[in-house]
């Protein structure tokens, strides 16, 4: 596994990246047994807690390094070069506090609070959404999760689905539809007062611990119910692009670069009794390792230069770029799902073997085709972002 990468700009980025790398590591050793028993990492999220990785995305302001979106990816996709569960797992909590410092969409004091437990303890956050019946918060239902206006707070209750990192969790940011009005509203719950249901048992990203969650009559207090949004309303964190959602596709692509160093390796280092040479001088496997090659670079590069914007421009600007991060997403998953296929293709029907690792990267890899933003909603995307840039100024051309 490679510990240095050419798009490490800087000492400071490729000192905490061998921190990363050394990790991702140990955690390839592992990943196949939490892979095979349905299990969460627990041991692995600990040693990201260890080396203060939960807190290298707080504000400086609160005791955290407040790295770049840039840098965050670095260490996102090095993670899943190890194991691509732990790495989407603990992306959620690494970007989702890279969001909270930039749209300071939570009143200070409650940001402060969380901020203060991750630096003191680890503590890990995720915002938890998704329900049976709704689907996808992104798709616009309105959450069944219910909140009751009671004396000094509220009181909630409901079951949300695709809960990462629910095991390991102190704090969780649920929607749920406040009763008697209109509007939905995000509270922030402590990871103390939720059941977990263990449904999490699907074909990859086996060790994300992504479980229902049971809120059974949980009481929140009034203050953290951290904002209230009128139908049609977006929460105040899609105030700055979601350009940290790219911690996504820096996932698949890890996944897909692991892929690619097993092939690699694997037609440098085998030779058939019926050829003079390793396979990959067989110019098939050239074709499908440059193949390779070309898929990734194009999809890292669009999106480390989509983070290098993100992290250089203005708010308006972050905006902006919000169609630009759907294709970043988009074009990244699919690539990966290609490269992980092409990979196979090079070592051939052994790459089948549940004792070679090529079989468990294909399972995981095609989990990015599910996460958000899906491929429509990326294309629709892109198709009102040209039509608006080519009519804006002038009527279409004769």
């Amino acid at each position: 596994m490679n510990t240095s990468d050419w798009f490490v700009r800087s000492a400071d980025e490729q000192a905490r990246h061998e921190v990363i790398a050394a990790l991702s590591q140990r955690f390839a050793e592992s990943a196949p047994r939490h892979d095979r028993d349905n299990t969460f990492p627990h041991a692995h999220i600990e040693a990201l807690r260890d080396c203060g990785y939960v807190g290298w995305t707080v504000p400086k302001a609160y005791g955290g390094l407040e790295i770049s979106l840039y840098e965050m990816l670095l260490h996102q996709e090095q993670l899943a070069r190890g194991d691509g569960s732990t790495a989407l797992a603990i992306g959620w909590h690494v970007g989702l506090m890279l969001c909270l410092r930039t749209t300071r969409a939570l009143p200070e004091d409650v940001f402060a609070e969380i901020c203060a437990s991750t630096i003191a303890k680890g503590a890990l956050l995720n915002s938890c959404a998704s329900e049976p019946a709704t689907g996808s918060p992104s798709r616009g239902g309105r959450p069944e999760t219910t909140a009751t206006p009671v004396d000094g707070g509220y009181r909630i209750r409901g079951r949300k689905t695709f809960s990462t990192l629910s095991p390991a969790l102190d704090w969780v940011l649920v929607t749920a539809g406040i009763e008697g009005s209109p509007q939905v509203g995000e509270f922030l719950v402590r990871g103390e007062d939720i059941e977990i249901v263990e449904t999490w048992n699907v074909m990859g990203m086996r060790a994300t611990g992504s479980h229902d969650i049971l809120l059974n009559d949980v009481f929140v207090p009034a203050h953290h119910c951290v904002s209230r949004m009128n139908p049609g309303e977006k929460s105040p964190r899609n105030a700055d692009g979601g350009g940290w959602m790219l911690h996504i596709p820096a996932c698949y692509l890890g996944v897909a670069l692991n892929a690619r160093d097993f092939a690699a390796r694997y037609a440098g280092t085998y030779q058939p009794n019926s050829l003079p040479h390793p396979i990959a001088q067989v110019d098939h496997i050239q074709a499908k390792l440059g193949e390779m090659e070309l898929k990734l670079l194009a999809a890292r590069t669009l999106m480390y230069d989509l983070a290098r914007r993100w992290d250089e421009g203005t708010p308006e600007a972050r905006r902006a770029l919000r169609p630009q991060f759907g294709a970043a997403k988009t074009l990244a998953t699919n690539a990966a799902v290609e490269v992980v296929d092409l990979a196979m293709r090079v070592v051939g029907a052994r790459s089948l073997s549940r004792d070679l690792i090529l079989e468990r990267l294909y399972r995981d890899v095609r989990a990015g085709l599910h996460n958000p933003p899906m491929d429509d909603v990326t294309y629709k995307s892109l198709a009102a972002a040209a039509v608006a840039e080519c009519t804006a100024e002038r009527g279409p051309r004769a």
